[in-house]
Parts: C-alpha cells; sequence; structure tokens
C-alpha cells in the first residue's frame, strides 16, 4: 500500500495496520479464521458491509498475500487464508478476549442483530448430544418484527443450517427469549439456568434436547474470557 493510505514509516507495526487496520478487515479475517470460505457466506459473517466493500477488501488481502482465492471445477471461488493468514489467528482471537474483559457489556449489548447472532450460533452448535436423527430449533424474538422474529436450526448429522423462514419440518425445541437475553447468554455475560429460571428466555418441547441446551448450543469463543469492567 502507498499513497495516502500508508502511514509512511518502516516501523513493522505501521506497515501491518496498513494491511490489518482498515474497516471491516480484521472482521472479514474472524470469518476466515472460523472456517468461512464463501463469498456468500462471509456477507452473512458481516452482515452490514455491503457486497462491494467485502469484494474490495478480500483482493486488498489477496495482494498483501493473506488470503487466495480457490475456483473448483465448477468456477466457484473459495477464499483461503495463506500461511501469513493463519498466523493472524493468535492476534484476532486476542482482540476478541480484549474485547471481552475490557469493553463494557453495556457497550456490546447495544449491538444486537440477530441473524449475526443465529449465524454465530448455527456455526458453534454441537450436534454431538442431539438424538442421531434430523433436529429442528426454533429460536423465537418477541419483540422484534414479524421478518426477524424467527430463525431455525436445523441439525441433520454433522450439518447444521439456518433458515431465516419455516423449513417446514416439526419442530424439536423452540427457545423464545428477548434478543438481548440470549445475546448475553452467547457472549457469556449471563447464565441459561438464570435467564430461564427469571423467565426471560422459556424452553418448550423435547424434555430431552431442552435439558441438554447448554451442552449442544456452544457459546462464543470469547464467552470463556475473563471481565475486568464493572
Amino acid at each position: 500500500m502507498s499513497g495516502s493510505g500508508s502511514y509512511g514509516q518502516f516501523c513493522p507495526v505501521a506497515m501491518a495496520s496498513e494491511v490489518l487496520c482498515q474497516r471491516w478487515t480484521v472482521l472479514v479475517l474472524r470469518e476466515m479464521l472460523c472456517g468461512t470460505t464463501r463469498f456468500n457466506d462471509l456477507r452473512r459473517g458481516v452482515p452490514r458491509m455491503s457486497p462491494s466493500l467485502l469484494s474490495k477488501r478480500l483482493k486488498e488481502l489477496e495482494r498483501a498475500g493473506v488470503v487466495v482465492p480457490v475456483p473448483n471445477e465448477a468456477g466457484v471461488v473459495a477464499y483461503h487464508l495463506t500461511e501469513a493468514g493463519e498466523d493472524l489467528r493468535p492476534i484476532v482471537m486476542a482482540m476478541g478476549f480484549w474485547g471481552q474483559r475490557w469493553v463494557e457489556s453495556q457497550l456490546s449489548l447495544k449491538n444486537l442483530d440477530p441473524s449475526l447472532l443465529m449465524w454465530d450460533m448455527r456455526r458453534n452448535l454441537d450436534p454431538k448430544p442431539l438424538p442421531p436423527r434430523r433436529c429442528t430449533i426454533k429460536f423465537q424474538f418477541p419483540e422484534l418484527v414479524p421478518a426477524r422474529r424467527c430463525w431455525w436450526l436445523v441439525v441433520e448429522g454433522a450439518t447444521v443450517d439456518l433458515c431465516g423462514f419455516d423449513p417446514g419440518f416439526e419442530v424439536d425445541v423452540l427457545v423464545t427469549a428477548s434478543l438481548r437475553s440470549m445475546t448475553a447468554i452467547w457472549m457469556g455475560l449471563a447464565k441459561l439456568g438464570r435467564e430461564t429460571a427469571e423467565g426471560r428466555v422459556r424452553i418448550d418441547g423435547d424434555p430431552a434436547m431442552a435439558r441438554d441446551m447448554g451442552r449442544w448450543l456452544r457459546l462464543s469463543s470469547f464467552a470463556a474470557g475473563d471481565r475486568r469492567v464493572a
């Protein structure tokens, strides 16, 4: 990078910042480090990022040697991290744990987005505690507008799909909660048991699946981080 976008310093921190510190870049890397490779899936992980800006950032990361596009036989491109890209994993994770430790939770919980929350939950859901059949889990956020109120996770074997519309399968478990409560649980800012006991989360349906929700709903990778703010 050169010109007005350059810090013009030989310091490695400055040079790394020229690659990493543009808006959205670290979040795109977060998605790729979580295993996302397809353009449309990357968009679901950064839903407020425009497609044109995502394409621009991917090209910049490619030029920096962090990402490489790999087309398959059908010409569909998957974006993979290079060795340099994988080397960013501890840096991105450290940023997340820093945010979990030092950023005030009330500020975090102002940034609520059901599509992003459900996409993250889909990615981390553990199918192993679930029955060995197709399982459908519906999440309902009553305070949201109808188009964003209901979400379905459909689990078949090791595959977990997210639907923003009714897939037509019988629902095994219905989770009704405010988006704020569910996000707080996901981020480790609240406990599922307490939110359920105090009526902010309701779990209906298959008793065994409902009881085991704390096992199959694995939390955010940063939920285990300790907090240092009041």
